[in-house]
């Protein structure tokens, strides 16, 4: 029923680079430069054709001092190739029940992505108290976070979607954030 462990994977780091790989002769640059910057978690989204393969290769080459995890996880298919390929977490910019009865089976940390009161409580009646909060900014951003700490006492959020290197800090300061991800940090 619970998420698998992802409050523990997350505790520690303020922000989750989100990242986009469109050429794996990137990859060792942008491991690189996050980990030159202290950095020891990513998030590379299933959104290019090279996503699965350099996962594969951050995980082998790096995954020791580097969590590794894949966004935009939309479906079973997704989720079995990330199974294989041994990632460390899955994040989903929404949630479905059928949905996460197929995170839950893979024993992977997940982080279901959520931004309306009914989705958030489909989620929580789904035993999923750490959520993703998805596009923040175009939902009301932090201000949506601060009624939501008071609505959904019992679920933390990790919001991505619009946030910048100016605007994270401010969203880390509301109590039901555990975490920001966002991709400022990252070189283009």
């Amino acid at each position: 029923m619970m998420q698998n462990g992802i409050l523990d994977l997350l505790n520690g780091h303020q922000v989750v680079p989100v990242v986009t790989i469109t050429d794996l002769a990137n990859v060792d640059a942008v491991v690189t430069d996050l980990l030159e910057k202290n950095i020891s978690i990513i998030e590379v989204t299933l959104r290019t054709d090279v996503s699965l393969e350099a996962i594969k290769q951050i995980k082998a080459k790096y995954g020791e001092r580097l969590t590794v995890g894949a966004g935009t996880v939309i479906s079973a298919e997704q989720i079995n190739q990330l199974k294989q390929i041994g990632a460390d977490f899955m994040v989903s910019p929404g949630y479905t029940p059928s949905l996460g009865k197929h995170l839950r089976e893979s024993g992977i940390a997940f982080l279901p992505g959520a931004c309306t009161p009914s989705e958030i409580i489909t989620c929580y009646e789904d035993g999923c108290r750490i959520l993703k909060f998805f596009p923040a900014e175009q939902f009301g951003g932090r201000g949506a976070l601060a009624t939501y700490c008071q609505v959904f006492p019992k679920v933390q959020f990790c919001p991505t979607g619009g946030i910048t290197e100016d605007t994270y800090p401010s969203y880390l300061e509301l109590p039901n954030v555990i975490c920001v991800g966002g991709s400022w940090m990252v070189k283009k």
